[in-house]
């Protein structure tokens, strides 16, 4: 079947809109109709052909997304024809090492290995641009009017949930929240430093309000990101200069918990530097491949934790149908979060926004 899709067809250049071939879904595939789709920083670096999975082109970009189930292969169970859903960053296979102890977000089962590579889990693709196949953004491929995933992939969720802000659930927020919730396990009253005040900045601020933080701290070097922040619950606004005695100054002795999401090298050893002794600090942001991180040796061992997290180390099937129900009781602000919503024919202007940090999240929405 023919759909139109935002194709990668040269590295650090526009995508182009064109018409491809979408294939009917195979055995335990889906089908999704995308109806939104949020522009990720993720997918800027895969055009600057930064990105350790984005190779070769054509590519088809896109992750962030939700859409309606238009049919369904083989097998398939878990969602039917119609059905509403969240597409997941990534689909545990429930049966290797990992999955075994819980740890879904590591899955390293053939499908899963595969998507992040974007094929199927047969290595091969469901998208062809002028007969030639054409990867997708992590299996899914979301700047475009349809979608074939895994069926572990997708995430049923309530029909009267708008889908230009459930797409945001997918990537951005669960990156966020899960960071909070699910990595550094913040705990109530405490206090938590936030580093970079974008996408999925702001939603780390959001889960520290959902843990119960009771100082929230946001640096950024912009102010209009500042203010976002205090809108999404930062109780205070710092610039990224002399980090940690700002810090020290709000906070005696440090922050209890600290999330570099800039994906800035240098910034972590800072963030690193204003928590407590015994604090935590998670890099949420990801620097580009090959940089080095320094932090002072002696911090580290006044029994500091340092850490990583990919996707807020998420098991979609969990956390998105949480994340939704909290949008649903007025707990997560995903309004707030998109500063537009642009067509598809306008997508390299929505990346461009994106790029100048102009915008807190673009969605591309589709009739």
């Amino acid at each position: 079947m023919l759909m139109r899709a935002a194709v990668l067809t040269e590295f650090k250049a526009a995508m182009e809109v064109m018409e491809v071939e979408i294939a009917d879904p195979g055995p335990g595939e889906v089908r999704v109709k995308i109806a939104a789709s949020g522009v990720c920083g993720s997918d800027i670096k895969a055009l600057d052909g930064k990105s350790p999975v984005v190779r070769r082109t054509p590519f088809v970009l896109g992750h962030e997304s939700a859409g309606v189930v238009e049919s369904t292969g083989a097998g398939v169970t878990a969602v039917a024809p119609g059905d509403h859903v969240i597409i997941g960053m990534n689909g545990p296979c429930g049966r290797c090492r990992n999955c075994g102890a819980g740890r879904f977000h590591l899955c390293g089962g053939a499908a899963r290995m595969a998507a992040i590579m974007g094929t199927m889990g047969d290595g091969t693709t469901r998208v062809t641009v002028a007969g030639t196949p054409a990867r997708t953004m992590i299996g899914i491929g979301s700047f475009a009017e349809y979608a074939v995933v895994g069926e572990a992939m997708c995430v049923k969720i309530d029909k009267t949930a708008p889908m230009d802000l459930m797409c945001l659930l997918a990537c951005a927020v669960v990156t966020g929240v899960g960071a909070v919730l699910n990595v550094a396990d913040v705990r109530p009253g405490s206090s938590v430093l936030v580093v970079g005040c974008g996408g999925v900045g702001l939603n780390v601020i959001q889960g520290a309000v959902l843990a119960g933080a009771t100082t929230i701290l946001a640096a950024d070097v912009a102010e209009s990101k500042l203010r976002l922040a205090e809108r999404f619950g930062a109780t205070h606004a710092l610039t990224p200069r002399d980090l940690a005695a700002q810090v020290g100054e709000i906070v005696p002795g440090g922050a209890d918990y600290a999330f570099d999401v800039t994906g800035v090298a240098g910034v972590l050893g800072t963030a690193f530097a204003a928590t407590r002794p015994g604090g935590t600090t998670v890099m949420v942001g990801s620097p580009p491949a090959g940089s080095s991180l320094t932090v002072e040796a002696s911090l580290l061992f006044a029994s500091r934790r340092l850490m990583g997290t990919q996707g807020g180390d998420a098991a979609p099937l969990r956390d998105l149908p949480m994340l939704a129900g909290q949008y649903l009781r007025g707990r997560l602000d995903l309004a707030g979060l998109v500063s537009e919503r642009v067509p598809l024919d306008h997508i390299n202007k929505a990346i461009e926004h994106a790029r100048q940090g102009t915008v807190a999240r673009s969605v591309i929405t589709f009739d």
